[in-house]
């Protein structure tokens, strides 16, 4: 098997216990796992300790500057023209052979860097998702179409987590030949499998707490659900200051705290309705035996029935019945628990998905005649 050199880079506070930085180190986890020399390249802070093992090259440290939250902000030009200097040092000292590039910052770090090849591993659309980020919506999404037109398409190779995504970015402009549809990894192994209790558990969200997890659902359905279930729990476990009404706060500031709050019976909540991207909360949650709940819009893991519940987005009446379904139904929460994990061991194998991209950097490799 050929082995490469690869700096994998995110334009991003490194570690987070968010969906970006969580896939962004579980891509490199497993490369890196095969025999590849990978490099992460991110910004400066982070929150905790990494853990990975993994050489980390940080962005030069900017006074004052410590925001982990997603979304643009005064700082992140500046951030981000650093960080292309990190990456162009980086692969003149390692001599890198792929940049791997993940989100879409971190693309535009690599075409200021002007380094090749690049392969964009795609989190989402930006006419999408940089709506929510904004009051002025729809210049927003036609700003965020802009992007998806220009730079996507100028990466050696795209990966998107899903067809609906590779099929937005083809019609973006993006050459067939050059875009590959690749699942997020999980690692099944490193979940404990939660027990499943007789009594009716809590409701569980696990995640950021950004505008796009559109959770205003979430509160609406437990307002539905309260009215014949006035003691229905709702717990929020994140890395962020929650103000969530009537909910249980925990915090989670790094995987191991994730993985205990998964480790219990918990109904999981995915309200997220943004259909670019993929929960990577729904694949923790399945890997973690739990039966979730999610919107038809970005519940991509799962199957209606089989391994979930599926409910029309924003439908929060929908949303509230399933939640009471699952919390009434022991029986129910262990079988689509039990085949929620069987898909991540199946769909979302580290190997697999490890080899996968090992064929997109050979063909890139091809391509560029080296």
């Amino acid at each position: 098997m050929t082995t490469y050199r690869v700096a994998m880079v995110g334009a991003c506070p490194y570690p987070v216990p968010q969906g970006s930085q969580v896939l962004l180190r579980a891509t490199a986890g497993i490369l890196r796992d095969r025999g590849h020399d990978v490099h992460l390249v991110v910004y400066a802070h982070g929150i905790g300790e990494d853990g990975s093992g993994l050489p980390i090259h940080r962005g030069p440290a900017i006074p004052g500057v410590r925001r982990t939250a997603a979304g643009p902000s005064p700082a992140k030009p500046i951030l981000d023209a650093a960080l292309a200097a990190t990456l162009r040092r980086v692969v003149r000292e390692q001599r890198i052979e792929i940049v791997h590039v993940h989100n879409y910052e971190a693309l535009l770090v690599a075409l200021a860097a002007r380094t090749r090849p690049i392969v964009y591993h795609a989190h989402n659309a930006m006419a999408d998702e940089l709506p929510h980020f904004f009051t002025h919506q729809r210049l927003a999404g036609r700003f965020g179409a802009w992007l998806d037109g220009t730079f996507p398409r100028r990466a050696d190779h795209v990966i998107a987590p899903h067809g609906v995504l590779a099929s937005y970015l083809l019609g973006c402009g993006c050459l067939p030949g050059k875009v590959s549809v690749i699942a997020p990894s999980t690692d099944a192994r490193e979940f404990e499998v939660a027990r499943i209790e007789d009594a009716p558990p809590p409701v569980l969200y696990a995640g950021n707490l950004d505008a796009y997890q559109n959770l205003g659902l979430l509160t609406d359905a437990m307002a539905i659900l309260r009215r014949s279930v006035p003691d229905a729990r709702l717990i929020v476990a994140t890395a962020a200051a929650c103000a969530l009404p009537e909910a249980e706060a925990v915090a989670t500031p790094d995987f191991a705290a994730l993985k205990r709050v998964l480790g219990s019976d918990a109904v999981c909540a995915c309200p997220r309705t943004s259909w670019s991207g993929y929960p990577m909360k729904l694949l923790n949650a399945m890997a973690a035996g739990l039966a979730c709940v999610a919107c038809r819009g970005a519940g991509y893991p799962i199957t209606h029935e089989h391994d979930g519940l599926l409910v029309d987005d924003n439908d929060a009446a929908a949303f509230a019945e399933a939640l009471a379904r699952l919390m009434d139904d022991a029986p129910l929460r262990r079988r689509l628990g039990a085949n929620a994990r069987a898909t991540v061991e199946g769909r979302h194998d580290p190997d697999a998905i490890a080899a996968a991209i090992e064929d997109v950097y050979a063909r890139v490799r091809i391509g560029r005649g080296t």
